[in-house]
């Protein structure tokens, strides 16, 4: 399923985050799954919310740079090596698999939000797989 991922770049201190949040909680955002990554200078943040069109113009009112981009939620069974079928069967096909991670999930499968360097074929590829 194709979804609207929120990146939002930070300074790499102490209080930047607390900020980002604490905006999407007076802006009543929900997070549903979130990443952070850093190197020595600034960290990506990376958040699938219930309102990215909302959360990007609140948080560009703080001052904060951020883009929305189109990411697929996958369903994950849970069994051993599913998630190694998924790899395989997208790398199989040439995709390369730029990240991903884990969101929150309201059943006893897990979901992972994915992003490959061809989001069509990799969404055509897991349905193949019976991946929702």
């Amino acid at each position: 399923m194709f979804i609207r991922q929120l990146s939002v770049f930070l300074e790499n201190k102490a209080g930047t985050l607390e900020s980002v949040l604490k905006t999407l909680k007076e802006n009543d955002i929900n997070i549903e799954a979130l990443s952070l990554a850093d190197t020595s200078e600034f960290g990506l943040l990376r958040l699938i919310v219930d309102k990215p069109d909302e959360a990007k113009k609140a948080l560009k009112g703080r001052g904060c740079t951020s883009t929305i981009s189109d990411v697929l939620k996958v369903r994950l069974e849970q069994r051993v090596g599913f998630l190694e079928e998924l790899v395989s069967s997208v790398s199989e096909h040439g995709i390369n698999i730029e990240y991903m991670y884990a969101a929150s999930s309201e059943s006893e499968s897990a979901d992972m939000i994915i992003k490959t360097s061809d989001l069509q074929e990799t969404d055509r590829v897991l349905k193949e797989l019976g991946g929702e």
